[in-house]
């Protein structure tokens, strides 16, 4: 159950994009299910197949609840965006580990994009997969949510539905 929670907080935060940045001003995506497959290379995590329904407020919800470390955690955020790529690096504390990421996110949040996160990690304690990490997210619209599906649904690899307004998140109530 443990893995099936951090999995799927994997997947909260890097569903608009990914890595510590998230929070900033992501595009919302497209009304729907999404499937998306996380890949992390070169480490010994395997893979991850994940369908999330989203509306715009859940999505945003995920993209504010989730997406990663405010503002006074990070001594740096720089995004840039040209077209259909923006790039985030971005530096963070969280407690005595120091986060440094950079990712690429490409496409279009209509329809289908890709997230390239190359992450380092320096103090704290031992993190699954080591202190380099590289993950790759291809995210692609599957069209309207499945019958009996809400928003705000995840369905993890197992085929266990959880929903994004029933999980604990920083500082809000649950429903």
């Amino acid at each position: 159950m443990r893995r099936l929670f951090v999995a799927a907080a994997t997947c909260l935060a890097v569903s608009s994009a990914a890595g510590p940045s998230l929070a900033l001003d992501m595009p919302q995506r497209k009304a729907g299910l999404w499937e998306l497959k996380m890949e992390f290379v070169g480490g010994n995590i395997p893979g991850q197949t994940m369908k999330q329904c989203v509306d715009a407020a859940t999505d945003k919800l995920m993209n504010q609840a989730y997406g990663g470390a405010s503002g006074e955690a990070c001594s740096k955020q720089d995004v840039s965006k040209s077209g259909n790529t923006m790039t985030i690096d971005s530096v963070c504390k969280f407690g005595p580990a120091t986060m440094t990421s950079h990712a690429v996110v490409t496409g279009s949040f209509d329809s289908a994009y890709t997230v390239d996160v190359q992450s380092s990690r320096a103090g704290g304690p031992p993190m699954p997969g080591g202190a380099d990490t590289h993950m790759r997210i291809s995210a692609t619209w599957l069209g309207a949510c499945a019958a009996g599906q809400k928003p705000g649904d995840i369905v993890m690899p197992n085929g266990m539905t959880m929903n994004v307004l029933d999980m604990p998140r920083p500082g809000m109530p649950r429903r």
